[in-house]
């Protein structure tokens, strides 16, 4: 290199230098985050894998592998990871269990709830909603364990490919149901009961975003029994829609909603005259 490209690049070559050594962090976590999703998802689930399990010590020797790859995962976080990574695996692997019974009520509670199934296996292999939830349930079980960076960047792989975000913050309760489920956001601090059901569209959110709100809960209370239609916007920490309650299609929701409620936008419908560009007003629904 020339001295005078020297001269102009040395603080940019330092600058570089440095954020690599303090970012120590590389493709390769993103990467190994999304393979070790991939291969839970595989052992959970038969659809996905062609490997056969024979015995239960088999099952055993996996789970074992499971914990020493989840160690590995965790050491590429660097200056971030956990000096106790292997009690951090070891608190995971002990999840596995109850979130492998939740995951399967949560695939019938949607096959049950959709006419549209034919089988809980359609359910596991095609539905994007229960792929979404499969992906945040494991992801919020590693936030728990107050591993950073990796439980986001399973649930944003979710949110590729299946166009629902959710935090892995979220506390949502089993069984859950998505339906189509595109376009869905689920915030940090929002709080979901049981049978709860969200359609494609809907936002459950922040009022503001300010940053000096992070520890504060921002995001609505969502109670057992619900079901919120497409589109449908919820926002607020203080915000509760009560349990059984409706809430339908464009609602804009920024109040608490007692249980038992219906809310729906009052749509107009008007019949054409046989003038151009005009119309009356037939009927109200």
């Amino acid at each position: 290199m020339e001295s005078w490209e020297r001269t102009n690049f040395t603080d940019f070559a330092k600058n570089i230098l440095l954020r690599r050594q303090t970012h120590a962090c590389t493709s390769s976590l993103k990467n190994e985050s999304i393979a070790f999703l991939e291969g839970i998802i595989d052992f959970l689930f038969p659809h996905f894998s062609s490997k056969i399990y024979y015995t239960e010590e088999d099952i055993l020797s996996k789970l074992q592998l499971i914990k020493r790859d989840f160690i590995q995962l965790i050491k590429l976080l660097n200056g971030m990871a956990p000096v106790n990574a292997a009690e951090k695996s070891e608190e995971f692997i002990k999840k596995l269990p109850a979130i492998n019974e939740m995951l399967w009520e949560d695939a019938e509670f949607i096959y049950k709830g959709d006419p549209a199934a034919e089988s809980i296996d359609e359910v596991i292999l095609a539905y994007p909603g229960f792929r979404a939830i499969v992906i945040y349930r494991l992801a919020h079980a590693i936030y728990e364990l107050k591993i950073p960076i990796i439980p986001r960047i399973l649930t944003e792989h979710a949110h590729q490919v299946t166009g629902i975000d959710i935090h892995p913050g979220a506390q949502i309760g089993c069984p859950f149901f998505i339906d189509h489920g595109t376009g869905i956001v689920i915030g940090e601090t929002t709080v979901i009961g049981k049978n709860v059901k969200l359609y494609q569209g809907v936002t459950l959110g922040a009022l503001s975003v300010d940053k000096n709100l992070a520890q504060q809960k921002r995001h609505p209370t969502i109670e057992d029994d619900v079901v919120i239609y497409s589109q449908a916007v919820i926002l607020g920490g203080n915000t509760v829609i009560g349990r059984n309650s409706v809430i339908g299609g464009n609602s804009w929701i920024i109040k608490s909603i007692p249980p038992n409620s219906v809310v729906y936008n009052k749509s107009e419908v008007r019949i054409r005259s046989s003038r151009p560009f005009e119309e009356t007003l037939d009927f109200v629904i």
